[in-house]
């Protein structure tokens, strides 16, 4: 790890923490939110997230299948509606010097999301984009998250 960020400027940390608390708020499936911050970390080469990410998705109970074809999820028939056009808004946000953002993009976003929903699910890709940039810029090591993530209803009472 080149600077432990976290150590070094506590009250950035503390920020980004709460950007992610109110995205985290926003009402969006946890399997959704999961397969955006995991295609996020693959345009952004970051392997501290995708280890993060994909740990959590499976420990949710997201479907392997879906995560190993997640690059090429327009080829693949294993996305909803809802979740392709979220993870189009990701890639074109991910990638905004070359996208720009598309109106068709949008379009097809506002057909599956609520204003709301669309904000939540913009503050989650504006989150996980910032954490890729801590985790590349910093070095910070791979392999040794583990996920406390449980399924919905894991831990309910009868």
């Amino acid at each position: 790890m080149r600077i432990e960020y976290g150590k070094v400027m506590p009250a950035a940390i503390e920020a980004m923490v709460g950007l992610q608390a109110a995205a985290d708020h926003g009402g969006l499936e946890p399997k959704l939110v999961e397969l955006v911050k995991v295609r996020a970390s693959q345009l952004n080469g970051c392997a501290h997230c995708l280890d993060m990410h994909t740990k959590d998705a499976r420990s949710i109970g997201e479907d392997e299948q879906r995560l190993q074809v997640l690059a090429a999820w327009r080829e693949a028939p294993f996305y909803n509606q809802r979740e392709r056009a979220a993870l189009a808004w990701c890639e074109s946000l991910t990638m905004l010097s070359e996208t720009g953002a598309p109106d068709n993009v949008y379009t097809e976003l506002t057909a599956h999301f609520s204003p709301e929903e669309i904000v939540a699910l913009t503050l989650q890709v504006v989150a996980i984009n910032s954490w890729n940039r801590l985790a590349v810029g910093f070095r910070t090591p791979v392999g040794t998250y583990v996920s406390r993530r449980q399924p919905e209803g894991a831990n309910a009472r009868p």
